[in-house]
């Protein structure tokens, strides 16, 4: 098995390394900011945020405030793991090909 197999295909777009990335060093973090922080579209944070959550990386809360829905997303144990798993295979990845 080369390298680049122990590499996680889950994070293999860069909005979903966004997200994680975001959530790795936040609890909560809502919707519109997560939009905001990463600069991306509804749908393509919808789509990217669902696919984490069926890999149980994330934990999705709809809630209502006041009268408006809010979404909240945050890391769970098993996707913390799997993404410190991730970035310590591209460390490696990088220090062998230095």
């Amino acid at each position: 098995m080369g390298m680049i197999d122990q590499l996680n295909k889950d994070f293999e777009s860069r909005v979903r390394l966004g997200i994680m990335s975001v959530l790795m060093v936040n609890d909560w973090v809502d919707f519109t900011e997560m939009k905001s922080l990463l600069n991306i579209t509804d749908g393509n944070l919808a789509s990217h945020s669902t696919a984490l959550e069926k890999a149980q990386y994330i934990e999705v809360k709809k809630e209502f405030v006041g009268k408006k829905p809010k979404t909240s997303y945050r890391v769970t144990q098993k996707g913390r793991e799997a993404f410190k798993a991730h970035l310590d295979s591209l460390e490696i990845l990088l220090k062998s090909n230095s």
